[in-house]
């Protein structure tokens, strides 16, 4: 949320009638009260298992390790991903205590160990920490045999060339395919 709707939601509240801001204070509070981690991905969930672990028609021998719940929303809202997630709610970042630990990477070596998964997607930023991140588990993984493929970076349709920075570039080059006719 950027700072001018932060202030905007601040003043309406502050202009607004003191029922309808302890309604809502009322309704933020059920709502942390009920929402719990998914047993399963770590996802945000009202019950032990959020609605994508639940769903039977899911792909199950994929799972898409993402650095956030929010980044769930986003693969679901683009589509064409009908796999399973496992959400770390971080990234390592050792100068900060952020260690495996943290991550709950145990529990996706447990996933994979059941033996159902054959693909692990690895879709966390293309920062530092997160390419730190996303090598960590890739060599964690390597023992078990189970492919593990990174998300593709490139170019923003619709953005001009002279726009991208050079890493992006290079990234997009490197993850070129071939065009279908």
């Amino acid at each position: 949320m950027g700072i001018k709707l932060a202030e905007r939601i601040a003043l309406h509240i502050l202009e607004g009638p003191d029922a309808k801001a302890q309604a809502l204070a009322e309704a933020i509070l059920e709502m942390k009260a009920k929402v719990v981690f998914c047993e399963e991905c770590f996802n945000y969930a009202e019950e032990p298992l959020c609605p994508i672990c639940k769903d039977s028609t899911r792909q199950r021998e994929q799972i898409c390790v993402v650095e956030q719940a929010r980044d769930v929303h986003l693969f679901e809202a683009a589509g064409g991903y009908k796999g399973l997630y496992h959400v770390l709610h971080g990234v390592l970042a050792p100068l900060d205590g952020v260690g495996p630990e943290e991550l709950r990477l145990e529990r996706l070596m447990e996933r994979v160990e059941r033996g159902s998964v054959s693909e692990v997607v690895l879709a966390t930023s293309p920062t530092t920490e997160g390419e730190a991140t996303a090598l960590y588990i890739q060599k964690k993984l390597k023992p078990t045999g189970v492919k593990v493929s990174r998300i593709a970076y490139g170019l923003p349709v619709g953005s001009d060339l002279e726009y991208a920075d050079l890493v992006t570039l290079s990234r997009s080059l490197a993850g070129r395919r071939e065009m279908e006719t």
